[in-house]
């Protein structure tokens, strides 16, 4: 951990929190990941040392509690203390300030269609299903042929990096920049598909049903009033210069 050598509070804050990783393993425990395996998975590019280290110090500062559980067999769970609950609005600040001044057009190492599924996988509208399985295979372009698939059904949502055996319900095809900035909010997945840029092949029950099966990312909502933001901004000084 860094010493600043600084008594104060933005100092020893920064000193905890510092860290790389440190702040997403947090957005994710917030967002209800509990389990080592799952938080490992939507943070590709950590190590499981690191991530074991990372949660032995938010354990040490107080903010993650480290627990427990059985249920046939004893597994554990990491929870926010009440010290990490209250780090939702440090997260949601750093959201708004991030959607309004660092969130441009995508790099090509900042996408990852498995993540990206990931994602999705958890922010499925369970309700929304229909009672059969549903199996969506995704065509992301530009990753190599690289086929992806979702399976959902009202008890559970899984992932296969494989064929899954099933026939495909739903085929969706897109650009994977495309497809991030839809499922980030900046770009409307209707506006996507009437140009052309998301293709959904199904029957047409599933092609209407399908961007109500998922919430999206909880960004949207940031993302949209930053854009809005800028698109005012731009206005108003095209209104000054004329």
């Amino acid at each position: 951990m860094l010493k600043y050598g600084q008594y104060c509070p933005v100092a020893k804050a920064a000193e905890i929190l510092g860290d790389r990783w440190t702040l997403l393993i947090v957005r994710d425990l917030l967002c209800g990941c509990c389990h080592f395996n799952d938080l490992e998975r939507g943070l590709p590019g950590i190590s499981r040392a690191l991530l074991a280290d990372r949660l032995r110090r938010l354990q040490q500062a107080g903010i993650v509690e480290k627990l427990k559980k059985k249920n046939g067999r004893y597994y554990t769970e990491y929870r926010l203390t009440q010290a990490g609950q209250q780090l939702q609005a440090v997260i949601e600040a750093l959201l708004v300030w991030g959607a309004r001044w660092g969130f441009s057009e995508p790099e090509p190492d900042d996408l990852d269609p498995v993540l990206l599924l990931w994602w999705m996988r958890g922010r499925v509208c369970v309700d929304q299903l229909p009672d059969q399985r549903v199996v969506v295979q995704f065509d992301f372009k530009g990753t190599g042929g690289k086929l992806l698939w979702l399976i959902l059904t009202k008890e559970d949502v899984s992932i296969c990096l494989t064929h899954p055996g099933f026939e495909t319900d739903v085929l969706v095809t897109a650009e994977l920049t495309i497809f991030y900035q839809v499922w980030l909010g900046r770009i409307r997945f209707s506006d996507a598909l009437k140009a052309g840029r998301i293709e959904i092949d199904a029957i047409p029950a599933f092609t209407r049903a399908f961007p109500g099966w998922f919430t999206y990312s909880p960004s949207v909502p940031a993302v949209h009033a930053a854009m809005a933001e800028i698109s005012a901004a731009f206005s108003a000084a095209a209104g000054d210069s004329s």
